[in-house]
């Protein structure tokens, strides 16, 4: 199992009320005295987790430019759910809600798309195992502790995903800004997939020949398209608004 540094107090406080057991070891930074940095250490500390303390330049150097609040762990990369993970998220839940970003390549996006995922109520986020954002430490921060939450599937071949999960009742529903159907307008209830296109160039064609239903977000201003991430939590908190009705 190979191990990854993970930034920032939301993925950290996460994985240590979750999984304590993949801690390494905790870099904070030398002469920061606060009740957030003080938790975090006198936590880790009851699991035995080491925790060493930097200057800002080495911690700076360590993050390798990223924003890392003054906390960085070294942890075990969690296991790679794959398809086979896939089927039980289905069987477990009588409505499964799931998002698929197809080749989604910033891993801020995927940051975020895991954040407005786990507020939606999403069972679990689908993705290309190749040409897609990885879930490393800028994914994990830009998450905010979702990344520890909502499962993330990779999966080797998203077309027979797709088909895989038609055939199990799952409606796939993608999204498209020439289509005609509205997502406000369109019903979006019971077991769905949402299906998001990669930044800049959309679906790929075998993915949008999979979808049940191509639905667009209405735009009254002079922009012609949102930012993947933004467009996600649109189309995420509308099917749960349905879902509430």
């Amino acid at each position: 199992m190979s191990n990854e540094l993970i930034f920032g107090f939301h993925s950290i406080e996460a994985i240590l009320a979750k999984e304590p057991e993949r801690f390494l070891e905790i870099y904070a930074l030398k002469g920061r005295d606060d009740k957030r940095l003080s938790a975090v250490v006198n936590e880790a500390r009851k699991y035995g987790i080491s925790v060493q303390f930097m200057q800002r330049k080495a911690l700076d150097n360590k993050a390798k430019g990223e924003q890392h609040q003054g906390i960085i762990a070294n942890v075990k990369a969690p296991r790679v759910l794959n398809e086979n993970d896939l089927k039980a998220i289905i069987d477990a839940n009588s409505a499964p809600f799931f998002l698929v970003l197809d080749g989604v390549t910033d891993p801020h996006n995927l940051g975020a798309c895991l954040r407005s995922a786990d507020a939606a109520g999403v069972h679990a986020v689908i993705v290309p195992k190749d040409k897609s954002a990885k879930l490393n430490g800028t994914a994990r921060k830009v998450a905010c502790g979702a990344a520890e939450t909502v499962p993330l599937i990779q999966v080797t071949n998203l077309a027979r995903t797709l088909r895989e999960i038609k055939d199990a009742g799952v409606w796939v529903v993608g999204t498209a800004g020439e289509t005609e159907s509205e997502i406000f307008t369109s019903d979006l209830k019971g077991p769905i997939a949402i299906v998001m296109g990669a930044e800049g160039d959309g679906m790929r064609r075998l993915t949008r020949e999979h979808c049940d239903l191509l639905v667009k977000i209405p735009m009254v201003g002079t922009v012609s398209s949102l930012n993947v991430s933004v467009a996600t939590g649109v189309c995420l908190f509308e099917v749960l608004r349905q879902r509430q009705l």
